[in-house]
């Protein structure tokens, strides 16, 4: 996510005081003023501050245009300039992130699986994008599918309550009851009188 960093008038003193080559003045100073901008929720005029710069290979004008344009609600837009950064540095999940930001916003379900994957394969241990695609499967109904990324998300943090108990119930409903009950007495030491896990307990007596 695109956090506001400076302000134009910052970014003319240090201007004032360090020397730096016009280009790269040019470049922050439209930064600088796209990020007022936005502050005042004024997208359309921050887009055109980028625009006045926008350089087809930078990787960072790209994932600015998309966080404006994601901004703007103009969906499509922000997207097309999120695939134009992976293209450029394509061993960065940053922009896979964006889109699943974007994808969310529009329940794009296929599109958010997708880039999980993508994050995945760049990124095999990422806890949160095998957890996260674990539930994209558990609640499809491909329990197979969805224990095999939610047994990577619990091996890295095996005490971690939402691996525990997603994990828990996925191999209920695949009928490993000996390792559901495991895993829901485990929930028990980080939950106490965990409603959804007693639940779990219960239904296998």
């Amino acid at each position: 996510m695109m956090k506001y960093f400076k302000t134009v008038s910052f970014a003319l003193l240090f201007f004032s005081i360090v020397h730096v080559p016009a280009q790269n003045k040019k470049i922050i100073t439209a930064f600088a003023t796209s990020y007022t901008f936005q502050e005042q929720a004024n997208y359309e005029a921050a887009i055109a501050e980028i625009n006045k710069i926008y350089k087809e290979d930078s990787y960072e004008i790209n994932l600015r245009m998309g966080w404006l344009y994601y901004l703007s609600e103009n969906n499509v837009q922000a997207i097309n300039y999120y695939k134009k950064a992976a293209v450029i540095m394509p061993a960065s999940t940053e922009p896979q992130w964006n889109m699943i930001t974007v994808y969310t916003k529009t329940e794009n379900w296929i599109g958010i699986e997708k880039q999980y994957l993508s994050i995945i394969e760049l990124d095999p241990k990422n806890t949160t994008a095998n957890y996260n695609l674990g539930l994209i499967y558990y609640y499809r109904k491909e329990f197979p599918t969805a224990k095999k990324y939610f047994d990577v998300a619990l091996n890295i943090k095996p005490f971690g309550y939402n691996n525990l108990l997603m994990s828990a119930w996925t191999n209920y409903f695949l009928g490993n009851r000996n390792n559901a009950s495991i895993l829901f007495n485990k929930v028990l030491l980080y939950s106490p009188n965990d409603p959804s896990a007693l639940e779990g307990l219960a239904m296998m007596k």
